[in-house]
């Protein structure tokens, strides 16, 4: 053998070598894995082989702008071969934090594919910056979200408002907008106030002219000392910006855009309440109120009720202290209160009343006294503390019996001998405890021999399915036929879903069809050629009309998706997809 020969198949030998080596890799790269909420992801999914029914992931916490796109590329070297295809997709996060992009799948060589989850870490808007060069209009400038606070440094439980404002300037359109973030109101009471109708309305933005819209108010009460923090509300808004371009008439063309801003976060410093002259009995109203005791009525006769209305009226922080509770003698037996309130809420904070009545039922004849009540609260106007003291109130027990041997003082009204009427109800038996006179063993029932011989009986099933499922997952030909069948099923039915997008109609009604020739000619998709599917159909007696159809179809799928198309030639060419796979299932 001749040394040039040798070498020959030395290189053959190589290359032979070089092929068994090569490995099928199917990965996913992003653009970063940091990013503001306000900032664009791009994400490839690239291969080096050529593959089928590619599906991505779900994008959970992303919204997909654009894509898929589809990039393929082949070159030769050297007598080496390169190809690569990357499908690929612009994102833009819908929420904050830590997010994960699952993996995706495609189908190369009859072997399914997966891309490795990535994770992605989402912060807070970022600032971007702007071209210099750039003369058009710009959302960047024309859209402001502003928290207007009432008042940085308040006492704990004084009202503050936050009303959250959006300017634009006159020369953009703004079509919808959705919350990306919330503000969080932490340790802060906090009450949001209904906005009916969004009015539009001229204001000033630096000192410039802008129209503005009020979006949410609410009024907060701060419940600790310090440095507060409240985080901003973010927004996503759909806007109409001006560009460069005319139409032929003359008239300014709308770019569609999308744009998110943030109000910020807002720091509130919390003043302590004053400890001089904190009275013992202060339970943390803030405010200006009046306080007020009132009995239904003050003469009865023993076992008649009266009526005690414990009321606050003011304004203030009404629903976030206690009132103060009677002491009555033990001779008058004393119900739990019924609490009412009719408390507003508008912009300059709670207005209203609280009220606590209390059932009262004398069990002697005599005179008993309800001491004098005191209600301590922090005057806002004057920052000084003021207590409000009730007047002592006589009940008058006019008829019935007499605590004999107990007498009741009529002006202390001190009993002698504490009078428990829980006791009253002694001899009731408020629980039960019952058991069944006879009761049946589960040892020998029906219930035991059922379940002890029921998996014997299930034996012979277990081994017919056993059988069964080696059989069907021993035709390896028949299960590839049964998935291509289901995945023509499946993206003929996605194709008729995006009727109304070019792009994903034709991909969809594409990867039909080749699943189509898979499943009844059992070929793969490297191996498809026009001369080859018209040859394998007409040799299954398919119609050459049909076939003609069939293949003129395809070749429309791949001329469509790069040009111009109607959605009625889409239509037109779902519905001929339709009656020529069926002809085909009926002819082969």
């Amino acid at each position: 053998m001749s040394k040039q020969k040798m070498k020959k198949y030395i290189f053959l030998l190589l290359v032979s070598f070089q092929g068994l080596l090569a490995q099928v890799q199917f990965e996913a790269k992003v653009s970063k894995q940091t990013l503001g909420l306000n900032e664009r992801l791009r994400i490839d999914f690239s291969m080096n082989d050529d593959g089928d029914n590619f599906v991505p992931p779900n994008f959970d916490g992303f919204k997909v702008i654009a894509g898929p796109s589809q990039q393929v590329s082949q070159s030769w070297i050297n007598g080496r071969s390169s190809f690569n295809k990357t499908y690929s997709y612009f994102l833009l996060p819908t929420q904050k934090g830590s997010l994960v992009i699952r993996q995706a799948s495609i189908e190369i060589n009859g072997q399914i594919y997966k891309t490795s989850p990535i994770r992605i870490n989402v912060t807070a808007a970022v600032e971007q910056p702007r071209d210099p060069n750039d003369t058009q209009v710009s959302a960047d400038d024309a859209i402001h979200l502003v928290a207007e606070v009432s008042k940085t440094s308040p006492y704990i439980n004084e009202p503050i408002t936050v009303v959250y404002k959006l300017y634009f300037s006159y020369n953009i359109g703004i079509s919808n907008w959705r919350e990306l973030d919330k503000p969080k109101y932490n340790d802060f009471w906090s009450q949001n106030i209904d906005i009916k109708q969004l009015v539009a309305e001229e204001g000033k933005y630096n000192g410039e002219r802008y129209r503005y819209v009020v979006l949410r108010k609410t009024v907060l009460y701060p419940q600790k000392s310090g440095r507060l923090v409240i985080e901003p509300l973010s927004l996503d808004i759909d806007v109409q910006v001006p560009t460069n371009r005319r139409t032929v008439f003359g008239q300014m063309v709308l770019q569609e855009g999308n744009k998110r801003v943030s109000a910020g976060s807002k720091t509130i410093n919390v003043k302590a309440l004053p400890e001089a002259g904190k009275p013992e009995d202060f339970s943390g109203a803030v405010g200006k109120f009046d306080f007020k005791v009132t009995p239904s009525k003050t003469n009865l006769k023993s076992g008649e009720s009266l009526d005690l209305d414990v009321a606050i009226i003011g304004k203030g922080n009404l629903k976030l202290f206690t009132l103060p509770k009677p002491v009555v003698p033990s001779a008058l037996e004393m119900y739990d209160p019924v609490h009412n309130e009719q408390v507003n809420t508008p912009l300059t904070g709670m207005v209203g009343k609280i009220a606590d009545k209390y059932t009262i039922i004398p069990q002697y004849k005599g005179k008993y006294p309800i001491k004098p009540m005191q209600f301590s609260y922090f005057d806002l106007n004057t920052g000084t503390y003021k207590t409000i003291t009730s007047p002592e109130i006589m009940v008058n027990v006019m008829e019935g019996p007499t605590a004999s041997g107990n007498e009741v003082t009529e002006n202390t009204g001190v009993n002698k001998r504490e009078i428990l009427s829980s006791a009253q109800f002694k001899y009731i038996m408020l629980k039960t405890n019952l058991k069944a006179m006879k009761q049946k063993d589960f040892f020998g029932s029906p219930w035991f021999y059922s379940l002890t011989i029921l998996p014997f009986l299930c034996i012979p099933f277990i081994v017919l399915f056993r059988k069964k499922k080696e059989a069907i997952d021993s035709d390896v030909m028949g299960n590839k036929i049964k998935l291509s069948n289901r995945l023509a099923k499946k993206y003929l039915s996605e194709a008729k879903k995006e009727i109304g997008n070019k792009e994903p109609f034709y991909i969809a009604l594409e990867k039909a069809l080749h699943n189509f020739l898979k499943a009844k000619l059992n070929i793969e998709t490297s191996e498809m050629s026009k001369d080859k599917i018209s040859t394998l159909l007409l040799s299954r007696n398919a119609q050459p009309e049909t076939v003609s159809a069939f293949i003129n179809l395809t070749e429309n799928c791949e001329f469509a998706r790069y040009a111009p198309s109607s959605s009625v030639a889409i239509q037109q060419d779902y519905d001929k997809a339709v009656t020529v796979i069926s002809e085909l299932e009926k002819q082969i």
